[in-house]
């Protein structure tokens, strides 16, 4: 079975730029590089990744392009640029000679609700299309609204929400986040990673059993067309590990045709990124 991790990141651990893996996550306090992550594709029949931006700065974009530049496993790389710069359009120019480069995304989760209404970062999603780039949707649920204006407004362009919206999955709080699923899925333009859940559970004690519900929500909405997998490493590791966010994954969907499964896995990212 061909597989692609459609959601993981690399970095060298600055505990200053990097100061929201605080020691709660110690676990994640130290650099996490092409060479710790490729023997973990291997053991779970993955052939290739795509890693997304971490920090928000150019400088990280061009890190990824020179990871991917010499790993050929990175298959894509969802980057970050100021999409509120007014010269946006120059710089996904200067972006668009590194063919790697697949998409952008923006900590929303970080900023106001009605950040994704501002003119001026409406502005940048407006010109990616022009460079057939995608968008990744990083936000928390209740920031889930914005979000769904914002599909709306520009049904052109392709989504993808990333962590599945992060629900509160330790609290079991779903109804809210539920609704606006359910209305963003009926937007055609969007996809939505199954990634990042283990980390919006009971880190210590989680069990899959947790998970199940709010798999169950992605599942009735979304179509397996428009799903994909993403570990979230190495972020998963404060609360899991590799194997274990896989293996979940492959139980839940152990009852689906081999051909939905493959789609999962594989077909989707690698349509939806153009890897």
């Amino acid at each position: 079975m061909n597989r692609i991790d459609a959601h993981q990141h690399f970095w060298k651990f600055d505990p200053i730029r990097d100061s929201l893996i605080d020691d709660s996550m110690q676990k994640i306090q130290r650099d996490f590089l092409p060479k710790d992550l490729f023997p973990l594709l291997q053991q779970n029949q993955f052939s290739g990744c795509v890693a997304v931006q971490a920090s928000q700065s150019e400088e990280e974009t061009n890190f990824l392009v020179d990871l991917a530049a010499k790993n050929e496993f990175i298959k894509g790389i969802v980057g970050w640029v100021d999409l509120r710069n007014q010269n946006i359009e120059e710089r996904l120019i200067y972006f668009s000679n590194h063919k790697k480069i697949k998409g952008f995304r923006h900590v929303v989760q970080g900023e106001p609700d009605d950040f994704m209404l501002r003119k001026d970062f409406q502005n940048g999603i407006a010109a990616l299309k022009q460079f057939n780039y995608t968008y990744d949707i990083l936000i928390f649920h209740h920031q889930l609204p914005a979000a769904i204006h914002l599909v709306n407004q520009f049904p052109d362009q392709s989504f993808v929400v990333d962590h599945i919206a992060k629900p509160d999955i330790k609290s079991g709080d779903i109804l809210s986040w539920k609704k606006g699923i359910s209305t963003i899925a009926k937007a055609e333009n969007v996809m939505c990673k199954i990634s990042g859940m283990v980390t919006e559970a009971n880190w210590q004690s989680w069990k899959p059993n947790d998970l199940k519900p709010y798999l169950d929500v992605v599942f009735e909405n979304f179509s397996v067309d428009n799903l994909m997998f993403g570990s979230d490493w190495p972020v998963c590791n404060v609360a899991s590990d590799y194997t274990e966010v896989v293996k979940t994954l492959e139980d839940y969907i152990a009852q689906f045709s081999v051909q939905d499964q493959n789609k999962i896995w594989y077909e989707n990212a690698q349509s939806f990124y153009k890897l």
